[in-house]
């Protein structure tokens, strides 16, 4: 029976090592190297940032990570039922109010596939023309 959870085979294999690497008996998956515990949010955040500014992208909140996965997720083209999901909502509605953002590129997508359509319907019918009432 497959888990509440789904991840790829890649990031399982990925947290495997991760796991491998740590001292045996350890139960949390990324322990705070200093205590051995829970991290401090504030050193999550400072780390967050650190990779941020490596990275040369802007600098944005953890919690952001969820709008971005959201997004991302609907970019690529997923559906919105099985984002809703995996962030753990009941409501697909809420999921596309709170965590959904609309992108330039998700803008030049409709743009494109728009401009494909009436291209296509102009080859198509190319004798025909579409009169709308006034």
């Amino acid at each position: 029976m497959k888990s509440a959870y789904t991840i790829s085979d890649e990031c399982l294999k990925l947290l495997k090592g991760l796991k491998a690497k740590q001292p045996v008996g350890t139960k949390l998956m990324f322990p705070s190297p200093v205590t051995g515990t829970y991290y401090d949010p504030k050193s999550i955040t400072y780390r967050l940032h650190r990779i941020q500014r490596r990275a040369g992208v802007p600098q944005i909140r953890f919690h952001d990570l969820r709008h971005s996965f959201a997004t991302l997720s609907i970019e690529q083209g997923m559906d919105i039922k099985t984002i809703s999901h995996m962030l753990g909502h009941t409501d697909a509605g809420f999921t596309m109010n709170t965590y959904m953002h609309v992108t330039d590129s998700m803008q030049q997508n409709v743009a494109d596939t728009m401009g494909d359509l009436l291209k296509s319907k102009k080859d198509e019918n190319e004798e025909k023309i579409i009169k709308f009432p006034a």
